[in-house]
């Protein structure tokens, strides 16, 4: 797979998340590195080491160190529609020490504003600046390639969060959920009409997808000549309840690379997008950002190879068996139950006091 790669504009640095509006979206600067976007695919091939650090001293070794946590949401902060216990108590820990924290998921289907609205209903005070998600990203990468000057426009396989994050950049669009029930006619001499003016085909994860979507994409990418194959992640599994795991967006993203036989340019984590973005807007040191999350090959790579602290989790799909195998080689700095054992210590002194 691609990943996106490059700085971000003065104008990004300048921009503030919290409007919500086209005069607030992000900008790109052009750089050597846009015409070099498929330089890097990311693989760790560390050796894991069988002594991989379960998290029993945060106040000694990890808090001290770290200056921001870039947390994942689903599997760290919530599963489906529930937060995981503890998890506002700890938010509200880290705040009181002066930790600074960004939420970065690799979750399409809502925008940087419907995920506020989650955070706001799940009980949660996390401000919009926060917040950040690979529909964002897929917009970002966009106007990283200026992409609106092309006058092309996007066919959506996905939800509202990446129409939502088109609209703020004026980026024309079609597809999505109004797509959902449509079928294509196979029946004898059928075919289905495409658009030519498709210059990009954004892939996220679709709950509604079906085969009149995949047919269009294919067609778009196959036949449109320079139309980009862009995925907002490629996810195996996702958490849609808490009560068992889901396909993820790489079904959705397998299927369109299946019928192309192309690679996508992919946008969310690991890639260094999100990364180069917060450093860039607010000088952050990688040296002092610890990543959590509970994927290996999404979240602790993102951390891993792009030179952050790492720590795992297993509130969500990874398992210490997993973590602990002779087949995984991607190391964490750490692992821990949940990120409310960043606080053992007092929570052990709080039960053995009641």
């Amino acid at each position: 797979m691609h990943i996106a790669r490059s700085s971000l504009s003065a104008a990004l640095m300048a921009t503030s998340v919290r409007a919500f509006s086209p005069a607030a979206s992000s900008s790109f600067r052009s750089s050597a590195a846009i015409s070099n976007l498929s330089s890097r695919t990311f693989s760790s091939t560390t050796s894991l080491n069988a002594n991989v650090l379960k998290l029993t001293e945060p106040a000694k070794d990890l808090l001290p160190d770290v200056d921001v946590f870039i947390f994942d949401c689903d599997g760290v902060i919530w599963r489906g529609d529930s937060v995981i216990e503890g998890i506002p108590e700890t938010l509200e820990k880290l705040r009181a020490l002066g930790k600074k924290m960004y939420f970065v998921t690799n979750n399409s289907t809502k925008s940087r504003k419907g995920y506020k609205k989650k955070f706001d209903s799940l009980g949660l005070d996390v401000p919009a600046e926060e917040i950040f998600s690979s529909s964002f990203a897929a917009a970002a990468y966009l106007e990283q390639t200026n992409f609106k000057e092309s006058g092309k426009k996007v066919y959506v396989v996905g939800e509202i969060g990446i129409q939502e994050e088109l609209d703020l950049i004026g980026v024309p669009h079609f597809g999505g959920p109004e797509d959902g029930g449509k079928q294509p006619d196979m029946g004898p001499g059928g075919a289905l009409p495409h658009d030519s003016d498709v210059g990009a085909v954004i892939v996220g994860f679709d709950r509604n997808i079906n085969y009149y979507k995949i047919q269009y994409a294919q067609l778009c990418i196959n036949e449109n000549p320079g139309c980009e194959f862009i995925a907002t992640n490629t996810d195996a599994v996702t958490h849609l309840t808490d009560a068992q795991e889901w396909a993820g967006n790489g079904s959705m993203v397998g299927a369109i690379k299946g019928c192309t036989g192309q690679e996508p340019t992919v946008v969310g984590k690991p890639s260094p997008l999100m990364i180069d973005y917060l450093c860039s807007k607010l000088g952050l040191d990688k040296g002092r950002i610890c990543m959590v999350g509970d994927r290996l090959d999404t979240d602790i790579l993102f951390g891993t190879d792009n030179g952050l602290k790492s720590l795992l989790v297993l509130s969500g799909v990874t398992t210490e068996e997993k973590l602990l195998s002779q087949e995984n080689t991607i190391t964490p700095d750490y692992y821990a139950d949940s990120i409310v054992d960043f606080f053992v210590d007092e929570n052990a002194k709080v039960e053995a006091s009641a």
